[in-house]
């Protein structure tokens, strides 16, 4: 389903110490979300934004049967997997690596990270929970050993429940991640700048 088409910025990798991986929402580019690298701290990460074929990791609501949404959503998870390798066959581990994501791209960042809980540089989701029609924990193992983990939502957001998010948050704690859960009330579906203030914490913090 997804090609790997990696558009990269930032530091140049065999330079950089710490990485970071950024995933765009539904029918926006890779462009689009490295567009947040001008109001990070991201100056010396070296930056790699994988692009979705057709604008989107899979077709129906994050929320919908896993089925529904197959194989497009393990062909994404595959491409995260190679992607994350390619970062460490550059000399930058796990440890060292964050992943973040916008909406669709935040729902993607928390399963994959999930899956593989271990410890990460850091996680960033924003406006995001785990994939499915229910939380399946057993698709989840491994020990985040305190990764830090920043979520954020509305308390009415369209796309994601905020249910979805709290129940997320849950399940990372049991895994050992050190979670930030932040709620904004009637906030639009975009990303505002309390929510990159919350997210350079977790970049500066690496």
């Amino acid at each position: 389903m997804h090609i790997k088409n990696l558009v990269e910025a930032g530091k140049p990798i065999q330079d950089a110490s710490r990485a970071i991986v950024m995933l765009h929402g539904r029918g926006v580019s890779a462009d689009d979300i490295l567009s947040l690298k001008m109001h990070l701290p991201l100056h010396d990460y070296h930056i790699v934004a994988p692009q979705a074929m057709h604008y989107t990791w899979y077709p129906y609501s994050f929320m919908a049967p896993i089925e529904q949404n197959e194989p497009w959503l393990s062909s994404a998870l595959e491409l995260l997997s190679n992607t994350v390798h390619q970062i460490n066959e550059g000399g930058i581990p796990n440890n060292k690596i964050v992943i973040l994501g916008f909406s669709q791209g935040a729902c993607l960042t928390l399963e994959f990270s999930t899956r593989m809980a271990q410890r990460w540089g850091g996680v960033i989701a924003f406006t995001g929970g785990l994939i499915g029609d229910k939380i399946y924990t057993e698709h989840y193992s491994g020990n985040f050993q305190k990764t830090p983990v920043f979520i954020s939502n509305s308390n009415n957001d369209p796309h994601v429940p905020l249910k979805r998010s709290e129940d997320t948050k849950s399940l990372m704690k049991k895994l050992g991640a050190e979670v930030t859960l932040e709620v904004y009330p009637n906030r639009p579906h975009t990303i505002l700048k309390e929510e990159l203030l919350s997210a350079s914490k977790v970049l500066n913090s690496l």
